[in-house]
């Protein structure tokens, strides 16, 4: 419990998902968000169809540009091992802050939680803080890379504790990210993000996503989502997915 305390602690030095460049926050404003809700198609440890809900919020404060994530997916899941079926949610929030050096340089501490029982584990806290560099900028696109060291505590469910004879596991990790945007058109914007903690296992997560405005700040997205463990736990397997349509509305 100590070493979670402190992985919070370490998070909370600076105000997942953040951006560094001069365009973080388009136009005057000082504040932006995108708030998304639509359907999920998921395989994996639970096979289902489902409701998704998203708000991603951004907010540039002098050299400091911060984001913070919320996201909840609802489904019935359909076991892929003996077809029982259950209601399963998982919920996703997270915070990251960026501190400007210039136009690349920067340096950021994060921190995350993630709530998905059917993979075996009541939750996942992870938490880090490194150095980040803008390794390429254009007027239509950018890429960022981070790296630093992070600390990960995981809960297992009650029923995994009793079959594996812990309740939890944590480790120090190395924590590395590659986030890549470019608009495709005036219209269309693609993303994929890369993020990889690696301590005792490795876990990652990719995201790749298309979006199109419809009218004004209404857009479609569509969304592929990749997680993979690959210690996972007992009869559960290394990789879920998630394929997301879901309307967005800026702000």
């Amino acid at each position: 419990m100590n070493k979670l305390l402190s992985a919070l602690v370490i998070a909370t030095v600076f105000p997942v998902y953040a951006q560094a460049g001069a365009d973080f926050i388009e136009g005057d404003k000082t504040f932006a968000g995108e708030a998304e809700l639509g359907g999920t198609l998921t395989t994996g440890n639970s096979e289902s169809s489902s409701i998704k809900g998203r708000l991603n919020m951004k907010h540039e404060l002098g050299n400091w540009e911060n984001t913070y994530l919320l996201e909840a997916l609802y489904n019935e899941n359909t076991d892929s091992s003996d077809g029982s079926k259950t209601e399963n949610q998982s919920y996703q929030a997270g915070a990251q802050g960026n501190y400007r050096f210039d136009s690349r340089n920067y340096l950021f501490a994060n921190a995350n939680y993630y709530r998905d029982q059917s993979t075996g584990y009541d939750y996942t806290i992870s938490s880090s803080a490194g150095y980040g560099y803008r390794a390429y900028e254009s007027a239509t696109a950018f890429m960022d890379l981070e790296i630093g060291p992070g600390y990960q505590y995981q809960q297992l469910t009650g029923e995994e504790a009793l079959l594996q004879g812990i309740d939890s596991q944590d480790s120090a990790v190395a924590h590395g990210v590659m986030n890549f945007e470019t608009k495709i058109s005036d219209s269309s914007t693609f993303k994929q993000k890369f993020v990889a903690d690696y301590g005792d296992k490795l876990l990652a997560r990719s995201e790749t996503s298309l979006s199109a405005n419809v009218i004004g700040a209404l857009a479609m997205k569509l969304s592929f989502v990749v997680r993979y463990d690959d210690k996972p736990l007992a009869g559960k397997k290394s990789t879920d997915t998630e394929t997301n349509m879901t309307l967005l509305y800026a702000f």
